[in-house]
């Protein structure tokens, strides 16, 4: 049985991990939360919450640490994941290339999963966008749109970005993002990708990837119907990261071990 830790358990993505475990009847995951960690007291839950990491026991041990909370504290959940010498999932978003150069340093003590997005079909968008480009690149302009539910803080949102990387990758890193074409007056240069956001309602998240040639439109989408399959994705990921000798971790390994 793995045993787990949700920070940031109160919150929706949270609660969704919780549920997926508590009800996991037909032992799908084998797994067990053994605290939470969150600053808001709005739920009840069947584990001990504690309001920080300084409040949780010494001597209460996990085999993981799923964070599922605000870009600002991933320093601190990723330094009391090293402290205690226990692996960590960090599927909050908004995290800056700061706190992406401290997790991969930390790597090197403990192991770290981390991913723009934990959704198995994302991952294998990324793959089809990747082949798209390699074929389609060279005449065809790129652009992402995404799409989500109008409390989301960060933008464009973190597998946009994924996304257009995975477009980067084939292009010998040679694209330029473009966020906001309002200021613009100039056309379309052959390296950019547009970046476009929408907020509104309670749409869980929506990709959409754009090949726009002369006289043919490709598009490569991906909806996500259930923030279920965000919380399914860091289950696995926590599950397969226990036992793991320290390194830095991602969907792309997952799969690969499967």
């Amino acid at each position: 049985m793995t045993r787990v830790a949700i920070n940031g358990c109160n919150g929706r993505m949270g609660q969704a991990i919780s549920r997926l475990i508590l009800l996991d009847n037909d032992n799908q995951y084998n797994c067990e939360v053994v605290y939470g960690i969150d600053v808001a007291d709005n739920v009840t839950n069947p584990y001990p919450v504690f309001k920080s990491i300084s409040e949780v026991p010494a001597d209460m041990n996990v085999d993981c640490i799923i964070d599922f909370s605000h870009f600002s504290v991933v320093k601190s959940i990723v330094d009391f994941a090293a402290s205690r010498n226990t692996p960590i999932v960090v599927a909050t978003t908004g995290i800056t290339q700061k706190d992406k150069q401290h997790m991969q340093e930390t790597s090197a003590k403990i192991p770290l999963f981390y991913a723009a997005n934990y959704s198995i079909g994302i991952c294998m968008l990324k793959d089809l966008v990747k082949r798209a480009t390699m074929f389609l690149g060279d005449s065809f302009d790129i652009e992402i749109v995404e799409k989500h539910h109008n409390k989301k803080l960060d933008s464009p949102s973190g597998t946009a970005l994924a996304l257009a990387d995975a477009v980067n990758s084939v292009n010998n890193d040679k694209c330029e993002y473009i966020y906001d074409r309002h200021s613009r007056s100039a056309k379309r240069s052959k390296n950019e990708i547009g970046i476009s956001s929408v907020r509104g309602g309670n749409i869980i998240g929506d990709h959409d990837v754009i090949f726009a040639g002369e006289n043919e439109v490709i598009e490569i989408s991906h909806k996500a119907m259930s923030r279920d399959v965000f919380a399914n994705g860091a289950i696995r990921a926590a599950i397969f990261l226990s036992g793991k000798p320290a390194g830095m971790y991602d969907m792309d390994s997952m799969i690969k071990d499967l």
